[in-house]
């Protein structure tokens, strides 16, 4: 049996065009665009994507890339995903002088000395190089120390994988923890005979002791500020989306581009 042909541009894979930004994102100015999805294309060459100087929103996941070199000149970008691709390395990213949230997931990064280049990146505060839902990692996730190395280099980081490390969600959940933990009271021996047991210790629901009331103050206090800050977030996401809303209206057109 014959071997079957290769389909055009299966052999190569696929560059990124200028005919292919535009048809994209339906803008005729390359230096227009904002954001851009080019997931799942089969990509393994940026081609001309470093000539969308604007671009702030960049969606390369799902591809064939060895390496992000057009991106370097991407100064204004502030939101990347390249999951799930053939990288190495990341070095064009640490002129992306704006980059807030890095997925990386699911690349060939083997040692935590590849992420060093992201240590001058002062607005990167999440950064993902795992996510178990998706089955995607990178070898240097499977050293016991990984998420203790990230850290340390990178000490900017406020999420690393989805989970909080720094700032006032990690200090809030851990403050709580401690709340728990003080209003439990010690263990004592189990009677002998066994009987039916109310399901809570005796004094659970009393009042809190006031040893514990500094804490209790402490925390209040940290929630309303959370709070505070959940209500001001929310505000400044309703006033993106509407002018994010406006934008596409005004340009006619319907796409999404979201991760």
């Amino acid at each position: 049996m014959e071997p079957q042909a290769e389909k055009p541009g299966e052999a190569d894979g696929v560059r990124v065009t200028p005919q292919l930004l535009k048809s994209c994102s339906g803008e005729f100015a390359l230096d227009s665009i904002l954001l851009l999805k080019l997931r799942g294309l089969g990509l393994v060459d940026l081609g001309c994507l470093g000539a969308c100087l604007g671009l702030e929103w960049l969606d390369l996941s799902g591809n064939a890339l060895t390496q992000l070199g057009p991106l370097a000149s991407l100064r204004q970008l502030a939101v990347l995903n390249v999951a799930n691709n053939r990288l190495t390395g990341l070095e064009p990213l640490a002129a992306c002088e704006n980059l807030q949230n890095l997925n990386a997931a699911g690349n060939l990064l083997a040692t935590p000395g590849q992420l060093q280049c992201l240590a001058g990146l002062r607005s990167l505060e999440h950064l993902r190089l795992r996510d178990p839902l998706a089955r995607l990692s990178n070898p240097l996730c499977a050293s016991p120390s990984y998420g203790a190395v990230v850290r340390e280099l990178l000490p900017g980081l406020k999420v690393i994988d989805g989970e909080r490390v720094t700032g006032r969600g990690s200090e809030f959940y851990q403050l709580c923890r401690d709340l728990d933990s003080s209003l439990r009271p010690s263990s004592s021996p189990g009677p002998s005979v066994a009987e039916a047991q109310p399901w809570v210790e005796p004094g659970y629901w009393e009042t809190w002791p006031t040893r514990s009331s500094s804490i209790l103050q402490e925390a209040c206090r940290q929630f309303q500020d959370t709070l505070q800050e959940c209500h001001e977030l929310d505000r400044q996401a309703q006033d993106s989306l509407a002018q994010a809303q406006q934008a596409l209206s005004s340009a006619g057109t319907a796409s999404s581009f979201v991760f």
